[in-house]
């Protein structure tokens, strides 16, 4: 056997954050869950299932994911068709297809589809990239939106269309046209709040600009989340002693509310150390991005990288206020195995790109 196929593709920085980053999300939900380890052990199976996904996929060549590109995307798109008809409605969603005892949410993989595909076709064109490259690639965009967006999940849909539009951004679109998509989409707003949302979501976004229309209903959520944030103080109120989780005034506490936990039990010195590892991924990942070794591995890891980044930051805006409740978890800290398993097979997708080099310049 060749050295070549001897070597395990490895980043140690990567490796070492995300198992801190993992290991720290059981300890959060064993208290956001009021000690249930049922959901615990679940959560740990899916994390431990998600390591040997990411040190499966760093290994192929990323010759092999732009081959097959194409291939990813229709199996995403055909995923979702088959959740669409024998997939079990829950709470009014179509979201999940089941695979024996387990569920996996579809729309996950789309995440990964998108930006992949998009790199493809955009890292060989020139710069800046023409009108009919930038009308095919929002067509793929907005097509893989709506067809989440149906479902219903905003949310999902929303890390979708960013996952397009970074790849597309980093391949050179122009500043005057992305005014020009904001003001587009700003004129828009009637027929998206008319037409397109549903009534919970309009009621959701009602209630971000004014919280007393519904204190005690649809504002609940966030207005108990600032509470406890707001109540951790400096040091927290210590480990399984938040009053707003543990007497349950909070709700999705081991979900989309997660971070509300942490800011209560452990404070600003609790969120501070979680930001950190956060920001030292991203940061890592960026550098990885900056020295790929061609165009279309800096646009999977930097599109890849900006999803990830833009999927916390919906979710920390949106527990504070700052944002409309979407739907957002926590990444590999909330409970949920779709997200984990996606997030895992992303960053094994993004050491798979940063680490395989090229000997000869093509």
């Amino acid at each position: 056997m060749s050295k070549q196929l001897q070597k395990i593709y490895f980043d140690p920085y990567l490796f070492s954050s995300l198992f801190l980053l993992s290991t720290l999300g059981l300890f959060f939900l064993f208290s956001a869950s009021n000690a249930d380890l049922d959901i615990v052990l679940k959560q740990f199976f899916y994390i431990f299932v998600g390591f040997i996904i990411m040190t499966l996929v760093r290994q192929p060549d990323p010759d092999i994911f732009r081959r097959t590109s194409g291939l990813f995307l229709i199996f995403s798109f055909l995923l979702l068709g088959i959740t669409y008809l024998f997939g079990p409605e829950i709470n009014g969603a179509q979201r999940w297809v089941r695979f024996g005892p387990f569920s996996f949410q579809s729309s996950e993989l789309l995440k990964l589809s998108v930006p992949i595909f998009l790199a493809n076709f955009l890292f060989n064109k020139k710069l800046p990239i023409q009108r009919k490259e930038i009308f095919i690639s929002l067509l793929i965009i907005l097509s893989c939106f709506f067809v989440v967006f149906r479902q219903p999940d905003l949310g999902t849909a929303i890390i979708i269309a960013c996952s397009g539009l970074f790849v597309l951004f980093l391949s050179g679109l122009s500043w005057g046209f992305m005014g020009g998509s904001f003001v587009l989409l700003i004129l828009s707003s009637p027929f998206i709040w008319n037409i397109l949302l549903q009534p919970f979501q309009r009621q959701r976004i009602a209630t971000f600009f004014n919280q007393d229309i519904d204190p005690f209903g649809a504002s609940w959520n966030i207005i108990q989340s600032k509470v406890a944030i707001g109540s951790g103080g400096f040091f927290g109120k210590g480990f399984r002693e938040g009053s707003q989780t543990q007497l349950n005034f909070l709700p999705e506490t081991e979900t989309d509310f997660i971070f509300s936990v942490i800011g209560e039990e452990f404070g600003f010195i609790g969120v501070l150390l979680l930001l950190s590892i956060y920001l030292f991924i991203l940061l890592r990942c960026f550098y990885l991005a900056l020295n790929a070794r061609d165009r279309f591995c800096r646009l999977v890891i930097g599109g890849l990288t900006l999803t990830f980044a833009a999927n916390l930051i919906i979710n920390l805006c949106m527990v504070v206020g700052l944002l409309p409740v979407v739907g957002m978890p926590l990444p590999f800290i909330s409970k949920g195995g779709s997200s984990l398993i996606s997030l895992f097979f992303g960053f094994g997708i993004i050491i798979s790109m940063s680490t395989h080099k090229k000997f000869f310049p093509q």
